[in-house]
Formats: C-alpha cells, structure tokens, sequence
C-alpha cells in the first residue's frame, strides 16, 4: 500500500470514528431511561395497551411520547387499540371511556415524571413510529 492510501485510509477511519463518537454521545441519555424505569415499575401504566416513554431529559424537561396530537386524534388511536370502537362516534360512551381511560393514563405518566425531583415540566411528542407501525401516516414533525 503507498503512503497516500495509507495516510487517506487512516484519516478515513479517524473521521467515522469521531462520528461514530459524537452520535453515541448525543443520543446517550442515562437519565431518560432511568425516567423510563419509573413509569415501567407502575402497575396501572404498565398494563395498558400503549407504553408511555420518555424519549428525552435535558434541564428539567421531560419529553414523552403519546398517540395522540391536535394531527392525529384520540380516536384515532383508539380504533386501533380497540377495533370494537371503529366506526363508532365520538359522544358514544364507549368511545367517551376509552378516551377518558387514556387521558387518565397520560396524566399518571405526567405525575410520575413531574414527580421527580429533577423534572420540572413534561412536555409531549407524538409517536409517529408507533403510528406508523400501526398504519397510521402521522406528520413528523
């Protein structure tokens, strides 16, 4: 090998590794985990149908996935989780108390994050991968 294939190939390497580094240690985040721990360790939480999960910490905020946004209602949601509720209107009380059971849940999520010491708000981010994975087309943003 001449030296300047050499010398590229080992400037190669040093650049994906330091790439390679920075992406690690920007999507690193011990405390969103531990975050997440807390709201697996909750009974109520962990036995309905959607898993609520901090996608990310920095400085006091929380921010957890929901399946639900102003671009992709409630309902939405809920005809997936529970097909006896397509079709069914908005006002129909079994549409009523699995939207109610879901904002229950959600604010248990909140109040468990809010809850620790170092969390000072709980903001939210839709779970388009969730959506998606359940034939839901959801914007991205």
């Amino acid at each position: 090998m001449d030296t300047f294939t050499r010398n590229y190939s080992i400037a190669l390497v040093v650049i994906i590794v330091g790439l390679l580094a920075w992406w690690i240690s920007a999507s690193w985040n011990p405390r969103a985990a531990e975050l997440n721990a807390v709201l697996e360790s909750d009974p109520a939480l962990s036995q309905y149908v959607y898993r609520f999960r901090v996608v990310d910490y920095d400085d006091g905020v929380a921010v957890i996935s929901t399946p639900r946004s102003f671009e992709v209602p409630a309902m939405r949601f809920l005809e997936i989780v529970k097909p006896e509720l397509a079709g069914k209107d908005q006002d129909d009380p079994a549409m009523v108390a699995a939207q109610q059971e879901l904002i229950e849940h959600q604010k248990r999520a909140q109040t468990l994050i809010l809850g620790q010491p170092d969390v000072e708000r709980v903001d939210w981010r839709l779970d388009v991968r969730w959506l998606a994975d359940h034939g839901v087309q959801a914007p991205a943003g």
